[in-house]
């Protein structure tokens, strides 16, 4: 019997979205079998599958559509194809379990109790090769990467993280991050689900889901702390304790770190989270995590494979950039250890690479060293990596060090400043914090490109992609519906005040901003609660005078 090609794609389609959600993705209920033994299934090709045979929406979610239509990015395209069915299947049928695919990377990652048949597998014709990425063995005398390096001086101000890069001039404008999502990929967010400097996160249902791609399930509380800390540096909110470098973004918690050994299984665990990010429409991956050695040595990379092009996890992060999702990486705690230089996957062409200063923006003595293997510029950034403030549990607040935290300030910076410009894309972010950084104009393995201000950034970002207007100020889109952008020609860098009243005169909205210096060339209103449509006045107040426009508000 000839089955005619449609049927057949759409059958197969469907055994996909079955093995995805019932075989990858569910919940364990039984106690999970002992599964020692781990391979990466490379596979040569994806089957009779072809872009032009699916619509968007049947390989897509809606989010992940949207973001490709923002940024321009073409698609389907082969990247966007699930890995083909059959070929999982054969090869479950020689006794392995499927633990996830990586349709980004054409790979399956299976699983087995004993030792699996890996010349069978490679002598099927669909694979084109077959890597060992875990095994039984001794965990490893390197100390813990995970392990929380503490604090020494308490006397760091508890913001100095944030204002060193000017990003209080980002928050004090308005812009914390409200609107963004990141995904935040750790080892584990113990007591995260208690901690009260994530009070307000949580009240507001800021964090939006969680999943453990390590154990297929949704529980990621129950791990190790280093999450945690990362999400409260992120998103924590206490005046005058903590400040957040994006406490108005919504996050997904994702552990892709098996906190328990160390494997490149647990790229394989990133790839899944980073498709899965793709899928929820995330806008920016910050991930205090990198690989370069392992339990089992014969498994390390080494420092030519950090190229951009060879470590599993960094081509799978600069897939994610090509999809219009930042990616920030650690740069490594490594320069006071053999290794010395930066780890996967911060060696992506498209990966911001996150390096650490103290206080005075003195480069850490751990900090991983650059280039990358092919000698390009790394790390990218530095931000505070020493003395930062954060918090791990409900007796208060630490003081810590490592990569790990200036990763998710940056990561944190780039979400303010997307709120600020939501058509940037992540080249736009990368191109924008190379050239407002403290050495933009020598930069170097240590620092990078240096330092970022927010202030020359945001300024910057908006000269390069919004047209300015030809009169001092104007407002749109004219007739509005849910919201009114409002555009500076310059920065007012003073108080603003707007006011919105009916055509009776009737005042129906106020918002005071009372920063001395607002930096943005926007104002975003997106608060309104009058629903009537009509004509309304709208009044803007700023040091440098008061201007008043009619707008026409129309319902959907």
């Amino acid at each position: 019997m000839v089955i005619k090609p449609v049927k057949k794609i759409g059958y197969y389609l469907a055994v996909a979205f079955l093995i995805l959600y019932f075989s990858s993705w569910h919940t364990s209920i039984a106690q999970e079998p002992d599964y020692r033994y781990f391979y990466r299934v490379y596979f040569t090709d994806k089957g009779d599958y072809k872009p032009e045979n699916f619509s968007p929406s049947r390989l897509l979610s809606p989010k992940a559509i949207a973001r490709r239509i923002k940024y321009g990015i073409k698609f389907p395209d082969y990247t966007d194809l699930p890995v083909y069915p059959p070929y999982i299947n054969q090869i479950r049928s020689l006794g392995l379990t499927l633990h996830n695919t990586s349709k980004w990377m054409n790979t399956a990652l299976f699983k087995s109790i004993t030792p699996a048949p890996v010349s069978v597998i490679e002598s099927l014709p669909f694979v084109e090769g077959v890597r060992v990425v875990k095994v039984p063995s001794a965990k490893s005398v390197k100390p813990d990467k995970l392990e929380l390096i503490q604090g020494v001086n308490n006397e760091v101000p508890y913001d100095r993280q944030i204002t060193m890069l000017e990003g209080n001039f980002l928050h004090d404008s308005g812009f914390d991050g409200t609107g963004v999502v990141i995904a935040v990929l750790d080892g584990g967010f113990s007591r995260a689900n208690f901690l009260p400097c994530l009070d307000k996160l949580r009240a507001r249902y800021g964090i939006r889901g969680t999943y453990d791609f390590v154990l297929n399930s949704k529980n990621v509380y129950s791990y190790h702390y280093h999450g945690t800390a990362v999400l409260s540096v992120l998103a924590g909110d206490v005046p005058g304790k903590i400040v957040g470098s994006a406490p108005g973004a919504n996050y997904w918690l994702f552990r892709t770190e098996d906190v328990y050994s160390e494997f490149p299984v647990e790229e394989d665990y990133w790839a899944a989270a980073a498709e899965y990010a793709d899928s929820l429409g995330v806008d920016i991956i910050s991930t205090s995590l990198g690989y370069n050695v392992f339990d089992d040595p014969s498994m390390n990379y080494k420092f030519e494979d950090l190229n951009g092009m060879n470590a599993f996890i960094t081509r799978v992060a600069d897939i994610a950039v090509s999809k219009g999702i930042i990616v920030v990486a650690s740069a490594g705690n490594e320069r006071d250890n053999e290794w010395l230089r930066i780890i996967a996957p911060s060696d992506g062409f498209k990966v911001i690479c996150a390096g650490a200063v103290d206080q005075y923006c003195t480069i850490s003595t751990f900090s991983s060293a650059g280039p990358s293997a092919d000698g390009r510029i790394k790390p990218d950034n530095v931000a505070m990596g020493v003395d930062v403030t954060a918090q791990i549990d409900e007796k208060g607040y630490i003081k810590i060090s490592g990569t790990s935290f200036s990763c998710p300030i940056l990561s944190g910076m780039c979400a303010c400043l997307l709120q600020a410009v939501p058509e940037a894309s992540p080249s736009d972010i990368i191109d924008i914090l190379h050239r407002c950084s403290d050495r933009a104009n020598n930069p170097d393995s240590l620092y990078g490109f240096g330092l970022p201000s927010m202030k020359k950034a945001i300024q910057m970002l908006q000269e390069k992609i919004m047209l300015k207007p030809g009169i001092d100020i104007t407002a749109g889109p004219n007739p509005f519906t849910d919201h009114i952008d409002i555009y500076f020609r310059e920065p007012p860098y003073s108080p603003l005040s707007v006011e919105i009243y009916s055509s009776t005169g009737h005042l129906l909205y106020k918002k005071i901003i009372t920063s001395r210096d607002y930096i943005s060339k926007t104002l975003r209103l997106n608060d309104l609660q009058f629903r009537n449509q009509g004509i309304y006045f709208l009044k803007i107040m700023t040091d440098n005078g008061t201007s008043v426009m009619k707008v026409v508000k129309i319902n959907d």
